[in-house]
This record gives C-alpha cells, sequence and structure tokens, in this order.
C-alpha cells in the first residue's frame, strides 16, 4: 500500500444544498484498503437527509459547533469535542443548531462507503 499525506485543502470535495463533505481518504482516493474518512461541514440551521450505511460502522467527531444528530429513534445534542459511533445499517442525521456552520470529521469501517437514503 501506498502511503499518501493529504493537505488540508485538498482531497475530493463534495458540494450539497446543506453543506459539503471533504474526503481524505477513501479506496476511490486510492489512500485506504479499509477506511473512509472526510470532514463534513453542516450549514447553520441545515440538515442532512436521514441515510444509512448498509456496509459500514460511521464514527463521527464534531470539531466546532453544536448538531442535533438523530440515530435511529434516538436524538443526541452534540457539542465541541462529542463522539458519536453509529452501527451500520441504522438510519441517521445531523441537524445544525445554534449560528455557526459545525465542522466533524467523519470515518467509516469501509474503503467503499455505500449510502441508502430513507
Amino acid at each position: 500500500m501506498i502511503v499518501k499525506a493529504t493537505r488540508f485543502a485538498k482531497g475530493e470535495i463534495q458540494n450539497f444544498p446543506w453543506g459539503k463533505i471533504v474526503w481524505k481518504v477513501s479506496g476511490k482516493l486510492g489512500n485506504s484498503e479499509s477506511m473512509t474518512f472526510g470532514r463534513v461541514t453542516i450549514h447553520a440551521g441545515q440538515s442532512n437527509s436521514k441515510h444509512s450505511h448498509p456496509n459500514c460502522d460511521e464514527v463521527l467527531h464534531l470539531i466546532s459547533g453544536r448538531l442535533e444528530h438523530s440515530v435511529g429513534d434516538k436524538i443526541f445534542l452534540m457539542k465541541r469535542g462529542d463522539t458519536l459511533s453509529i452501527p451500520r445499517g441504522i438510519i441517521h442525521n445531523a441537524k445544525a443548531i445554534g449560528k455557526k456552520d459545525p465542522v466533524m470529521v467523519v470515518a467509516y469501517s469501509s474503503a467503499y462507503r455505500e449510502t441508502t437514503q430513507e
């Protein structure tokens, strides 16, 4: 396997109406055969759609801001420094609360993360 460093401003960028994801590590990027890792920004007051990952677990760590994260039938209020572990197949989504755009890092237990929208 080739070891690669990805600079802060580099990576595969996906823009959405609710925010953006900058992928840093994945099978598609060619720098992992076992995980996916990225940085997510959600615009203040916005939320991503409810979804699940049928082939991998997800761990997210909130770097800044605040989130309301639904996981199954539970709601977690998250602040900077909080970490959430989401098992594969569980429906979830994040909503930015407050006036600042929350930023988090996300990691998945597959280099080829699958997403199913609810």
